[in-house]
């Protein structure tokens, strides 16, 4: 099996499903408005709103893991298949700001290029984002999970924004996702060397 793929033959492939075939979820792709750290829209012509698969299956682990523990609340997907061209696009707009630690290197390929990984957010029973104490993408400290305990403890976060994000990783965790320590909106769905190794990515 070939291992990259172009993102305009996805749609007729079985390995990747629409974002649309999950019950349950709600999207805002924010590569696909203004709405992001470059300002434009990054992803059109293309439709990117799709997962591979098996990260598809574990994204309904998470619809229902939710309908259990927080019947109201809904998952809101921000970001999934990101072609690899758009990750460079990122990865150059970065370029001389220091923050390229927020992004997977295109040469090395992000998770997110191989439609294995989410970027997400919950919504309350009124259909508002939880309040995480940051908004997606924001590339600054308060945004690590890893640092969490010591804003905690310095007020810089509040124990309802850290319980909403660890309300978000039990569900993603349940489901056979693994956050990171930099990003509190970010899941590889399995291990990333093995997805690496294992799966097409998308060009």
């Amino acid at each position: 099996m070939t291992l990259t793929v172009a993102s305009e033959d996805i749609a007729g492939s079985p390995e990747f499903r629409h974002l649309t075939s999950i019950a349950g979820i709600a999207i805002d792709l924010r590569y696909a408005t203004p709405n992001n750290f470059v300002g434009r829209d990054l992803y059109s012509p293309f439709d990117c709103a799709w997962l591979h698969r098996d990260a598809a299956e574990a994204l309904e682990k998470v619809v229902a893991w939710l309908v259990q523990r927080r019947p109201g609340y809904t998952v809101l997907v921000l970001d999934a298949l990101r072609p690899q061209r758009v990750q460079q696009q990122l990865w150059d707009a970065l370029e001389g700001t220091g923050l390229q630690m927020y992004l997977a290197n295109p040469a090395r390929g992000s998770i997110h290029s191989y439609g294995m990984a989410l970027d997400l957010t919950l919504l309350d029973e009124a259909g508002r984002e939880l309040d995480m104490g940051t908004g997606f993408d924001d590339m600054t400290n308060l945004s690590h999970p890893a640092l969490e305990e010591g804003f905690l403890l310095s007020g810089e976060l509040t124990e309802e924004q850290v319980a909403n994000r660890r309300l978000l990783r039990e569900g993603m965790l349940a489901a056979g996702f693994f956050g990171i320590n930099t990003e509190w909106w970010h899941f590889d769905c399995g291990d990333r060397e093995l997805v690496r190794a294992t799966y097409r990515r998308v060009l």
